[in-house]
């Protein structure tokens, strides 16, 4: 665990915040340069994209204090929600609407361009786990099977509770490897795709069940719970797993609706 990456001329750059924007220029770098070859208008794309992170950072903040209302008593809690990344699907829950809208005014095509993004949201995400595993949050459960890994930096417990000298499952990297996957499926995909709109809801139905099953392994109380609590995982549903099943049943929903009309349209 290193949460801090460097310190220069009295700054310090902290490797979380270092992945996070690693992952998010990345993606716009890509995505960007995947619509120049589609033709799509570049620069309406770039407000698009930008408004999104934007939308999508504060999304992810939201529902880290809805999840933890308890946030809200904390004497440090501006502090803690500024260095918090907030919680991913906060980011999709709310820029998703915010897209769908702003696309529609600005008549650009929005399944073609959810697309073209789609790869490069699980590319992003797997640096931005590499990020959390560095800083110590998003952590696992205590473990004894031989993946587990063991903090030690009390600088990272400090901030994210992270528990020391115990061995606990690598959920950050799991999930990391798994979005590089996802990444990896959604790039072939794309290239092959019959219907606009697929590498999306495919993205969403793969981290859907990819984020359902991890959260058993998660040790972190931070996400919330529709019913139960971290200390019982197998018998608990998490906030993100309800989320994971709306996502997968509703991109399922959406996959076949788009394949109808694309053939009736043949």
């Amino acid at each position: 665990m290193h949460p801090i990456l460097i310190r220069i001329f009295g700054i310090t750059i902290y490797t979380y915040g270092f992945m996070f924007a690693l992952g998010i220029g990345t993606g716009i770098f890509l995505s960007l340069w995947t619509a120049k070859k589609e033709g799509i208008d570049t620069d309406k794309f770039s407000d698009l994209i930008f408004w999104t992170v934007i939308v999508g950072i504060v999304g992810a903040k939201l529902l880290l204090i809805i999840t933890n209302p308890q946030m809200l008593k904390s004497p440090t809690f501006f502090s803690d929600i500024l260095r918090s990344g907030g919680t991913f699907y906060g980011g999709i829950v709310f820029g998703l609407p915010f897209v769908i809208i702003y696309a529609r005014k600005k008549k650009l095509p929005l399944l073609k361009l959810s697309d073209i993004v789609a790869p490069y949201i699980a590319l992003g995400h797997g640096f931005g786990r590499l990020g959390c595993f560095s800083a110590g949050c998003c952590y696992g459960r205590p473990t004894d099977s031989f993946l587990g890994v063991m903090f030690k930096n009390p600088i990272a417990h400090q901030n994210t509770g992270v528990p020391l000298y115990t061995r606990i499952y690598p959920t950050q990297l799991m999930e990391s490897i798994l979005n590089f996957l996802n990444f990896i499926v959604l790039f072939i995909f794309y290239r092959k795709k019959k219907y606009d709109g697929t590498v999306f809801i495919l993205y969403v139905m793969n981290y859907a069940v990819i984020r359902f099953f991890l959260e058993f392994f998660r040790g972190d109380p931070d996400r919330g719970y529709v019913f139960g609590g971290v200390d019982r995982p197998f018998s608990s549903l998490s906030v993100p797993q309800l989320i994971s099943l709306i996502g997968f049943f509703g991109g399922l929903y959406f996959w076949i609706k788009i394949k109808k009309k694309s053939e009736s349209e043949l």
